[in-house]
């Protein structure tokens, strides 16, 4: 639970230096599983009468900042700029290219970002 709090609580607005595989999958792990709860929630609430999931969509926009900021990171550590999260943008492929970045092993040493949070 600490890999989904600490972006949240500590890095919220946080675009520099380098994060682990296992941090960056264990936070969209659990964005995941909280995402499906108030997906729930909101089905059975008000919020689907009018038409609009509200917790669904505070809780999209609360996390929006700390999860890219998590990816630029994520894109630090494999030594590639952070400008690559743009890559999702392109329809089908850049999710996909995205996802192989995103569960690259790491960069071994330092690289232009920092040094390698696994201390190899």
């Amino acid at each position: 639970m600490e890999y989904f709090i600490d972006p949240i609580k500590n890095h919220y607005f946080d675009f520099e230096g380098r994060e682990r595989r296992k941090a960056y999958w264990l936070f969209v792990l659990f964005s995941f599983i909280v995402s499906i709860i108030i997906n729930i929630v909101d089905a059975f609430t008000l919020a689907n009468i009018i038409g609009v999931p509200v917790l669904g969509l505070v809780f999209s926009l609360a996390i929006f900042l700390p999860s890219l900021g998590l990816a630029v990171r994520r894109l630090h550590d494999i030594g590639k700029s952070g400008w690559w999260v743009l890559i999702t943008l392109v329809p089908l492929v850049g999710g996909i290219w995205f996802i192989i970045l995103a569960a690259t092993d790491s960069q071994k040493g330092n690289n232009q970002y920092g040094p390698n949070p696994k201390g190899e």
